[in-house]
């Protein structure tokens, strides 16, 4: 990606360099220079020096120094490109590109902007003025939101009917089309894709709109049908796995505070705004991924989660330990009250969100302290089950200081020695029946059936439910080689099987269990997952290779084990136990065993062909953002089905 030489050249001499610097700091002319007070750190005394004719800037506090595409980079957290076409905007420089397509792709993106900007005033006007709002308008008041906040937020109304944004926008309707606003219907007409929803749009780190997030009313409020949120489809400027609502306003204090706040929703981000931590982001309609932790890291090495981080349960965990590593981050949870959202809480107290905020927890303290407070930690046996669980909690963070750390404080909780749970924490995880508090979030991923007179757990978005959401939907999407085996959790597990076994969906649900056919049900009634079905397949497959390394790594261990102590029986002696671990060892260490279905009749060499196997593949699947010709490669190292 580049910009033509010359192009680069007038954009730097269009831009006036104090004009451009005083929407930031406030300068005062100096002889022939310009001071202030520097934007990049705090100081009391003007050390930031603008030279005018030259179009540069220089700070002597803190040595920051460039000219008018290095000063936008440096304030708005752009790259080169982002910098020189942020400039020519406000210059009027029509610049080139290097590559032909790449400028042609540059201006189709405007355009998809600009379509989006234009749906965005027209849904915020509808909203302010139009009778047929007057429902969303009291919806919006009993929320919180007065005239002022929702002109900031250009909250939108989208009216219950079918084409009205086409007809007023007349948008070419490619365009209308590609930007997610639409779609042609069978009768060969435009239809809007929003209907009787508030809109809250989405823009991106730079300020351009891109897309929208819509809640349907409350039936108290006039609401109608459907599912309670809808976002944007994914479109060539909407994607929501690379954007974070909110970060286009935040990004500044993000920097200065040097941390981020993540939420599940949009009205968080504004409650917190509202509170004073104008430093909050969201997801838009998915999970938290790899990207936007990419994407918050150049702002901040500290992420706070503002929602239950441990619904998602191990997976989510271990992903979160990763990126920590990954991109030296430190992720926390902020100690909210359980059952109240942060929009609630900024309302109702916003000291107490702030504290929330201030003392957030690091995410394995966080899980543990859930685990403990879980347990019945008055008795011997409670103490013991839940050292058991806090080991295993333990067992999932990548780094052994860390890990040890932990160990010394449970030990101390549980009244259990130290070198008693290292020895746990070396042995194969015991599976023990789950202790959870009286009120919970219920996440859908339980291996245990409730009773039979239990109301249907709510399903989780997760990969594994979004696979089975394109089960539901697209069932000629699922390739032949998925099958139950290869779902982590037996209740997804359990889904999956009666939707292959049948014809058709309501076949699958007759047939299915009492437990699984409300959930069956659940999936009928959701939307078909987000995004490309081919990488959210390569996903999944990648989330059951890591389930599948986890168990074969801890089956080696137990192989190890069980050989010292046979011979350890057998001998009587240390020597024996260090005869038998080193065999285990070299046996678990060394084969050339061609990869199959491992399982606990495989040998160890087979084991430690397996595990090596899925060692070397792994990585390659995450480096290719989850594409199936990747992914497909796990295949030979994944439990195969039954017949």
């Amino acid at each position: 990606m580049g910009i033509e030489n010359d192009d680069v050249r007038r954009v730097r001499d269009s831009t006036d360099m104090v004009k451009l610097i005083s929407q930031h700091l406030q300068l005062r002319k100096v002889g022939r220079r310009w001071t202030g007070l520097c934007p990049f750190h705090n100081e009391k005394s003007p050390s930031f020096s603008v030279n005018a004719e030259e179009g540069l800037y220089y700070c002597f506090g803190c040595q920051k120094s460039g000219d008018a595409i290095t000063f936008v980079r440096e304030i708005e957290h752009l790259d080169f490109v982002g910098a020189v076409e942020y400039l020519a905007g406000k210059a009027g420089v029509q610049l080139r590109y290097t590559s032909n397509n790449e400028g042609k792709d540059r201006r189709r993106r405007s355009q998809l902007t600009d379509t989006v900007e234009a749906a965005v005033e027209w849904y915020h006007q509808r909203l302010l003025k139009a009778p047929d709002a007057k429902g969303a308008r009291g919806y919006l008041r009993s929320r919180g939101f007065d005239g002022d906040l929702v002109r900031q937020y250009r909250v939108g109304w989208a009216p219950d009917d079918w084409d009205v944004l086409a007809a007023n926008l007349k948008a070419p309707r490619d365009l209308f089309v590609e930007a997610g606003l639409g779609f042609v219907n069978r009768r060969g007409r435009l239809q809007d894709h929003f209907r009787g929803r508030v809109l809250f749009p989405i823009f991106d780190v730079n300020n351009a709109a891109v897309g929208f997030g819509g809640r349907i009313l409350p039936p108290d409020f006039g609401g109608g049908e459907g599912p309670k949120y809808k976002n944007s489809g994914e479109s060539s400027v909407y994607n929501k796995s690379r954007l974070l609502y909110g970060l286009n306003w935040s990004k500044d204090e993000i920097v200065r505070e040097k941390s981020s706040i993540i939420c599940e929703g949009y009205t968080d981000v504004i409650g917190f705004a509202q509170a004073g931590m104008n430093r909050a982001v969201a997801t838009c309609g998915t999970a938290l991924t790899e990207d936007h932790v990419k994407m918050l890291k150049r702002f901040a090495p500290k992420i706070v989660l503002a929602f239950d981080a441990d619904a998602a349960g191990q997976n989510a965990a271990e992903r979160i330990y990763e990126w920590e590593r990954k991109y030296e981050i430190d992720v926390a949870v902020a100690a909210l009250p359980e059952g109240v959202d942060p929009a609630d809480l900024a309302r109702e107290d916003p000291e107490a969100l702030g504290a929330a905020v201030e003392h957030a927890q690091p995410f394995l303290k966080f899980r543990l302290a859930r685990t403990l407070a879980a347990s019945d930690m008055a008795s011997v046996e409670g103490r013991a089950r839940a050292a058991q669980r806090a080991v295993d909690v333990v067992r999932e963070h990548p780094v052994a200081m860390v890990r040890d750390q932990y160990l010394m404080q449970i030990a101390d909780q549980c009244q259990v020695s130290p070198e008693r749970l290292r020895a746990l924490l070396a042995a194969p995880p015991v599976n023990l029946p789950e202790e959870r508090p009286t009120r919970r979030r219920d996440d859908g991923w339980s291996d245990r059936e409730p009773p039979p007179e239990a109301a249907p757990a709510r399903m989780a978005d997760n990969t594994e439910t979004q696979l089975l959401r394109l089960a539901v939907h697209e069932p000629e999407s699922i390739p032949a080689y998925i099958h139950g085996a290869l779902f982590a959790y037996p209740q997804n597990r359990a889904i999956f099987e009666a939707l292959v076994e049948a014809e058709e969906l309501h076949q699958a649900i007759e047939q299915a269990s009492a437990h699984v056919a409300p959930l069956l049900s659940q999936l009928a009634v959701q939307d078909e997952p987000d995004g490309e079905a081919e990488t959210l397949i390569g996903q999944f497959l990648y989330d059951a290779a890591r389930h599948e390394l986890r168990r074969l790594q801890a089956a080696g261990r137990n192989r190890a084990r069980q050989s010292a102590e046979v011979s350890v029986s057998e001998s009587g002696g240390d020597t024996a136990v260090q005869g038998a671990t080193d065999s285990a060892d070299s046996s678990v260490e060394g084969s050339g065993v061609t990869p199959g279905n491992p399982s606990a009749a495989h040998g160890t060499a087979d084991l430690a062909a397996s595990i090596r196997g899925l060692q070397a593949e792994i990585p390659r699947v995450l480096e290719a953002a989850f594409k199936l010709d990747a992914a497909e490669r796990l295949l030979p190292w994944l439990p195969v089905g039954a017949g």
